[in-house]
């Protein structure tokens, strides 16, 4: 993380784009599925975020570029207490997978209430897709264009993305080649902050699971 964040600026040619999801939810500690409904960060997601404030203050972070949702809004506005109130770009299309039907749930109802269908969406990989909700491949449709836009928009820069798992599945699966299957070997940890380098015709991963203290996030 310091290596690619040394010095006043990154190449030229090349943006720095960091991918993070927003802080834990009430929803989120009670295991109920949010997509476009919202529910305020709680005290442990607020912690999150501060520590994750701090962490990055140590970088200098040229602009942020986000989810439009309640709880990105809660936890950008704690970022940016950290990093000079940077300006921040609202994009819609960085909303969380509408989960139609399913949202409020948790995973235990739907395992109980509707097993089969459940079942069969989890082995539909890309094409998952909640009764009502959006796929997979429509939410990288739309997330995709604004991620690989930044580096045209922002060259030699280092942008900050916060927004959602599944828009950080998304765009990291589609680079890695996944197939969104549950056999696949587990390539993301919750909470934890991955890198992009992006060109003006390409985008590329860099370290991915990088936690919020230096001496870690140097051995990612």
């Amino acid at each position: 993380m310091q290596r690619l964040f040394k010095g006043n600026t990154v190449e030229p040619n090349q943006t720095l784009i960091a991918l993070l999801r927003h802080g834990k939810t009430l929803w989120n500690e009670e295991g109920r599925i949010q997509g476009r409904q919202d529910s305020p960060l709680s005290s442990k997601g607020s912690k999150q975020v501060h520590d994750w404030g701090r962490f990055i203050g140590n970088y200098a972070i040229d602009h942020i570029v986000a989810s439009d949702l309640g709880r990105v809004r809660e936890t950008v506005a704690i970022i940016q207490q950290y990093c000079n109130s940077v300006p921040v770009e609202w994009k819609q299309s960085l909303r969380e997978q509408a989960w139609g039907e399913w949202e409020g749930k948790s995973f235990r109802e739907l395992k109980n209430q509707q097993p089969e269908e459940l079942a069969t969406q989890i082995r539909a990989g890309w094409d998952f897709r909640p009764p009502g909700g959006e796929s997979r491949k429509e939410v990288l449709q739309r997330a995709l264009p604004v991620i690989k836009d930044i580096p045209r928009k922002y060259p030699g820069k280092r942008i900050l993305v916060i927004s959602h798992e599944g828009i950080v599945k998304s765009i990291i699966y589609h680079l890695a080649g996944r197939a969104f299957l549950p056999e696949e070997e587990k390539l993301l940890q919750k909470r934890q902050l991955h890198l992009l380098l992006g060109g003006w015709d390409s985008l590329q991963l860099g370290p991915l699971n990088i936690l919020p203290t230096p001496d870690k996030a140097e051995n990612q």
